[in-house]
């Protein structure tokens, strides 16, 4: 039988002047990268509807021109020229703490500035979710649609959107979307970008769970016998090993793969972690109607209060430069 309890405070005995330990740590689990707006470039919108033109050259001609020969006719160069946009979006997170919490001592701590700043964390996360979607752009009708930004996995489609001509649309041979991603396949998505732009080095794959280990086991052996073993030296004075691949040398140039947010990547619990994005940082931006800030409200009583918010939407300058995987297998 226990002489005194240590563990009832709210009962007579010893456990009621017992102190607590507390930690002055707080610990907030979560993803918080957001490598997708990170690499974007950033510019001012000033309407809710963001457009940019997009435009092409003719194709090679290796037909020479006849001595002396008259101009007949003439071509306008812009013929082919496009317009593309997108809609900005509305993004906002809210707070507030009450007198007595902003008041009292407290771990973390957990006062107005502590849960602005939370908001901010959040938001961005918000954005790189939009940023790395499959949904389509929609309009504010007044009622229950609002403004949506389109996101990259809509934007890079061969078949699609609508309002962007076929002759601007991601190439199929940039996507992959069915069988296994072997290194051969990957190859090919990295071959069809460069057919389109032309340049190398300036590619970055944000990847998914699955997707980001299947490019790491790309130069190892499982004991298949059909596949090509590369065979690697590596110093061992540090008696480490890498294993991981952070960058990728392909024949048409140097892919910096980076981790994608599992939890803004589309269907995190599926498909998410298949999910890439072939990115040229070069034709990829995001307009900002309204740059990220704070507003406080007036407090009504029940404590200090406030929100943060954005507005901001994708700009996809040509669909024809980047890439996206879908199914690793």
């Amino acid at each position: 039988m226990a002489f005194s309890n240590t563990y009832n405070v709210t009962n007579p005995g010893s456990g009621v002047s017992n102190r607590e330990d507390l930690t002055d740590v707080l610990t907030i689990l979560a993803p918080e990268e957001t490598p997708v707006l990170s690499l974007a470039n950033k510019s001012k919108a000033t309407a809710t509807f963001n457009e940019w033109t997009v435009d092409a050259l003719a194709a090679p001609s290796a037909t020479g021109i006849q001595e002396g020969a008259d101009i007949s006719s003439f071509t306008d160069k812009f013929t082919g020229r496009a317009r593309l946009g997108n809609y900005i979006q509305l993004f906002r997170r809210d707070f507030m703490v009450s007198q007595l919490q902003q008041a009292v001592e407290s771990v973390g701590p957990a006062k107005l500035a502590e849960a602005e700043a939370k908001g901010v964390r959040e938001i961005k996360r918000d954005m790189e979710k939009v940023l790395c979607g499959d949904q389509d752009r929609s309009v504010e009708d007044g009622s229950s649609t609002r403004y949506v930004s389109r996101g990259l996995g809509d934007w890079i489609d061969d078949t699609g959107p609508a309002d962007v001509p076929s002759g601007f649309r991601t190439p199929v041979g940039s996507i992959h979307s069915s069988g296994t991603l072997t290194e051969s396949a990957f190859n090919t998505l990295i071959s069809s970008i460069y057919t389109q732009t032309g340049t190398v080095d300036k590619l970055s794959l944000v990847a998914g769970t699955t997707l980001r280990r299947t490019i790491s086991q790309f130069a190892r052996s499982d004991n298949n016998t059909n596949e090509n073993v590369y065979h690697v030296n590596q110093m061992a004075t540090d008696k480490e090993i890498t294993l991981s691949v952070n960058t990728y040398d392909s024949d048409f140039g140097i892919i910096t793969v980076i981790n994608g947010n599992p939890a803004c990547m589309p269907d995190p619990s599926a498909t998410g972690k298949n999910r890439g994005y072939i990115i040229n940082p070069d034709y990829l931006g995001v307009a900002e109607l309204m740059s990220l800030g704070s507003t406080r409200v007036p407090d009504q009583g029940g404590g200090q209060r406030g929100f943060v918010d954005a507005a901001a939407g994708l700009q996809v300058f040509s669909p024809l430069a980047h890439g996206k995987i879908t199914v690793v297998v």
